[in-house]
C-alpha cells in the first residue's frame, strides 16, 4: 500500500490535462497490486490465489512502465519518481517470493 500512497503523491502535481492520462493510468495500476493481492488471499484456494498474484504482479510490471513514461517526457518531482520506482521494484521482489 505504501507504493499506492507513493504514486498518489506523485501524481498530484502532474498537469491538469494529465488527469485522464497518465494519472488516471498510474493511479489504477498502483491500486491494482494490493487489491489484486488482497482479494487473491481471500480466495478459497491455492490455484486461485496464485492467478491473482500473477494480475497483480502485471499490474506492477504495467506500474513500472508508466513511471519510465513520466520520467522520460519529464512529469513529477524526481526524488517523488525515485521513490516510487524504488518501491515498485522492491513490491516485484515480495511478489516473486509468493
Amino acid at each position: 500500500m505504501e507504493l499506492t500512497v507513493a504514486v498518489y503523491h506523485l501524481t498530484e502535481n502532474f498537469p491538469r490535462e494529465e488527469v485522464f492520462g497518465l494519472t488516471s493510468q498510474l493511479r489504477r495500476s498502483a491500486i491494482s497490486v494490493p487489491s489484486k493481492i488482497a482479494e487473491g488471499q481471500g480466495r478459497l484456494n491455492t490455484g486461485e490465489f496464485r492467478q491473482f498474484i500473477g494480475i497483480a504482479r502485471g499490474s506492477n510490471c504495467e506500474l513500472q512502465m508508466q513511471l519510465e513514461i513520466a520520467r522520460r517526457i519529464g512529469l513529477g518531482n524526481y526524488q517523488l519518481l525515485n521513490d516510487a520506482e524504488s518501491l515498485s521494484h522492491e513490491v516485484g521482489k515480495i511478489i516473486s517470493q509468493f
